[in-house]
């Protein structure tokens, strides 16, 4: 999905992205933390969930008052090794990144650390906070819940939102073993990109009302806040393919990001009431588990690596010449981008050039 782009090398775009959050009333260091989780992805290849959603998905709900510059994040309980804690609708990124911390320090004191979250506000690629565990010698694990997009199986009613349930490990390798997917077969934005670039989504993806299959996807976006169109969970609808276990792990991550902190859920996430624009109210679940209170690091990271390196040797099936394991991929798009920064479609640096130009920013070239 590359054609059609201008390149920006990250640094350039990093401080652009900065400089817009501060634009919008983001404090600074607070700003530093937003742009720093969206170039994550950038840099990885996670399109959905970089640059191409600084307008629509912060800077505008900002902009629409449902989401606040200013992040108040208090901790409501806490012991040794937990918390909870309400982001009182501030910034997504800074409660997750602050999130994860915490539970990073309470695991070096006691070996585990569980954070759980109530009223934020979509916090970026969810493998930003996991890829900070394994950074620190530990198991990552996160999830969030989201507005409503998956229909459970046998349904046709958007109820869960495509609620990742995300891993990171540390390994000997370059690059740690980092599983961030959605427990949809899709979600909404890489539906947002196929719009951005005019292309058909594959069959499967979605259905509407009557469970039939959609392919167009500005329709479906629309079709998505109507509650008129749904995801379909991993594997798909029905269950010849195994579609009821993406519903599982779908309820899984709504019941950790909801129950554990008296948040919010399902259709209390949709984002409007009596048809005007609110908080989304989103929760989240961040699990931090230190590597040596069970094993020394170097042999855990030794042993990961095996088994990812024995995977990726193992017979291929015809046609293919390669196996991957999961963050390497991402790894390998970074080799590629690192010199030739953020691939930004038509659509996004038109999005891009109007955010500029209302905030007057200067020194951006677009």
């Amino acid at each position: 999905m590359q054609e059609n782009v201008k390149w920006i090398d990250f640094d350039t775009m990093e401080k652009f992205m900065i400089d817009v959050f501060k634009g919008i009333g983001v404090p600074e260091e607070d700003a530093k933390i937003c742009a720093d989780v969206l170039i994550w992805a950038d840099k990885r290849g996670i399109d959905s969930h970089g640059s191409n959603r600084l307008k629509p998905i912060y800077y505008d709900r900002i902009k629409d008052g449902i989401q606040f510059p200013v992040t108040n994040f208090e901790i409501v309980k806490e012991g040794p090794t937990t918390a909870v804690v309400d982001g009182h609708h501030g910034m997504g990124m800074v409660i997750g990144r602050r999130s994860m911390e915490m539970a990073i320090e309470k695991a070096k004191k006691y070996g585990m650390g569980m954070v759980a979250v109530r009223n934020s506000t979509h916090y970026g690629a969810a493998g930003y906070y996991a890829d900070m565990a394994a950074k620190a010698g530990m198991i990552g694990i996160t999830g969030t819940n989201a507005r409503p997009s998956i229909a459970p199986t046998f349904g046709v009613e958007n109820m869960l939102g495509t609620n990742p349930l995300t891993f990171g490990m540390p390994t000997d390798e370059d690059f740690p073993f980092l599983l961030d997917c959605a427990t949809s077969i899709t979600q909404r934005g890489k539906i947002e990109v196929y719009a951005k670039l005019g292309k058909k989504m594959p069959e499967g993806w979605v259905i509407d009302e009557n469970g039939d299959y959609q392919t167009d996807p500005d329709k479906v976006l629309g079709d998505l806040v109507k509650g008129t169109a749904a995801l379909t969970p991993l594997g798909g609808a029905g269950e010849e393919l195994g579609g009821y276990k993406g519903y599982g792990y779908a309820t899984v991550v709504e019941i950790l990001s909801a129950a554990l902190q008296g948040g919010s859920y399902l259709k209390m996430l949709t984002g409007f009431k009596d048809g005007k624009k609110v908080p989304y109210c989103l929760g989240h679940f961040f699990i931090a588990i230190d590597v040596s209170a069970f094993i020394e690091l170097d042999e855990f990271k030794k042993t990961t690596g095996n088994i990812l390196r024995e995977l990726r040797s193992s017979k291929k099936a015809k046609g293919h010449d390669r196996i991957y394991t999961a963050g390497e991929k991402e790894y390998e798009t970074w080799l590629y981008r690192k010199d030739k920064g953020v691939p930004v479609n038509l659509e996004t640096l038109k999005e891009i050039i109007a955010v500029r130009d209302e905030l007057g920013l200067e020194g951006y070239d677009f």
